[in-house]
């Protein structure tokens, strides 16, 4: 059985309209690529990406920051509490494939510094947290997804 993309996206809580549209519509593009959304699980760019997954007939997987899985936005399928406060940050993108951060502020900056680190590619839609991060930057939803779905299968084909 050969198992779909898993895409972490990231973003802030609190973003702003422009990078909310273009969460929902890299959720909808991930999942008619067959990939799985993984994010955050509460508001902002996570509950947008994982609505336009969803409506789009994917799955998505929500690690929360709590211990109460109630807390995940109404679009996640897989509500998975971790207790673990900003330190999910860590699952979150060690449990993808490949990153896209929509926007974003100082939890996404940690989010992309950690897959960084971890060796998991990221790129930037929208505006970057930083300046200089020197990350590849798609243009809209359609191309963000396109490259993540293309990490992760040359991620599957790379050796050890």
């Amino acid at each position: 059985m050969e198992r779909p993309p898993r895409i972490a996206v990231i973003g802030a809580g609190d973003a702003d309209d422009a990078d909310l549209e273009r969460a929902r519509k890299l959720g909808a593009r991930l999942a008619e690529a067959g990939a799985v959304v993984i994010c955050g699980g509460l508001g902002g760019v996570m509950e947008a990406a994982a609505r336009g997954c969803v409506e789009g007939g994917g799955t998505t997987v929500g690690l929360l920051p709590g211990r109460d899985d109630s807390r995940a936005n109404p679009w996640i399928t897989l509500p998975l509490a971790t207790g673990m406060g900003e330190a999910r940050n860590a699952l979150v993108v060690r449990s993808a494939e490949a990153v896209i951060a929509v926007g974003g502020s100082w939890g996404t900056l940690s989010e992309i510094a950690l897959a960084k680190k971890m060796g998991v590619p990221v790129a930037i839609l929208g505006a970057p947290p930083a300046q200089g991060l020197g990350l590849h930057h798609p243009t809209d939803p359609d191309e963000a997804a396109d490259w993540a779905v293309e990490q992760a299968a040359e991620g599957r084909r790379a050796p050890g």
